[in-house]
């Protein structure tokens, strides 16, 4: 299964362009402002595009520490972004604001984004204190906002947390398609940049039936052959890092030696 976006491409490669900290955040750079927040993303897009992904993912990641409702001023920073690199966009983009679905969905749909993806689903204990995200409220506001064709990628098992759902990972994988209207699911690992259990990604594969799954985190050049022969696609940032470091600048060798081992899979 692949989404329309996407054309007929089959294990589909969403590379992360990841922008530093917002503005209201602890880790902004208030002496580079939003100039060197825009220029960091927009040479981070130019070697993902030139080393062959699929499409891109804008990302709030550096807003350490998370917080579960975005502020008025990030929202509207992170929208000033991605709407100030999107000329340059070669292909499909999507948005994620940590860790607040309907600002994802409001800065998915201010800038035309293909898709967003969030924690929509489910009740954590996490270094945040309890996640518990309101699916109902970013469904209503897409529908609101007459972007009912953007899709909604639903991470299942959240990073920097620990599921309160005793339910096995693929029922509420299974829960989510059905009473959640996820367009696809996610499968991460426990922390960025580190890769999902292959069990669980065969089971979540196996009980979703024709909707994708993706692994969200931790793939590489030497698990993604593995990894694409279970899920539809992938979401990948740290390994296109210099060094596989998650802050680091996109190296876009390591994105290009990627993108060729994925074509040699495709094939």
């Amino acid at each position: 299964m692949v989404f329309d976006f996407f054309g007929s491409k089959k294990k589909v490669v969403i590379a992360m362009a990841h922008i530093g900290a917002l503005p209201g955040t602890p880790l902004y750079d208030a002496k580079g402002g939003m100039s060197a927040l825009i220029d960091a993303v927009s040479r981070d897009v130019a070697a993902l595009q030139a080393g062959g992904v699929d499409a891109i993912m804008f990302g709030n990641e550096n807003d350490r520490p998370y917080a579960f409702r975005a502020s008025p001023e990030s929202i509207a920073a992170m929208t000033a972004v991605v709407q100030a690199v999107k000329p340059m966009l070669e292909v499909p983009f999507g948005v994620n604001f940590l860790w607040d679905p309907s600002a994802s969905v409001a800065i998915g749909a201010a800038t035309g984004a293909s898709f967003v993806r969030e924690i929509f689903t489910g009740v954590f204990a996490s270094d945040m204190g309890m996640w518990v995200p309101d699916c109902g409220l970013a469904m209503r506001l897409r529908r609101n906002l007459g972007r009912s064709d953007m899709k909604l990628l639903f991470n299942i098992n959240a990073e920097f947390a620990h599921s309160l759902d005793a339910r096995p990972i693929e029922l509420r994988a299974r829960s989510a398609v059905f009473s959640s209207l996820a367009d696809a699911i996610l499968v991460s690992g426990p922390v960025t940049g580190e890769p999902a259990e292959q069990s669980q990604l065969r089971k979540v594969c196996k009980a979703v039936g024709d909707v994708p799954v993706f692994a969200n985190t931790g793939v590489n050049i030497d698990n993604v052959e593995a990894t694409l022969a279970l899920a539809s696609g992938i979401i990948i940032g740290t390994h296109f890092k210099v060094d596989g470091i998650t802050w680091n600048p996109v190296d876009g060798a390591r994105v290009s030696r990627f993108m060729e081992r994925v074509e040699a899979i495709r094939r």
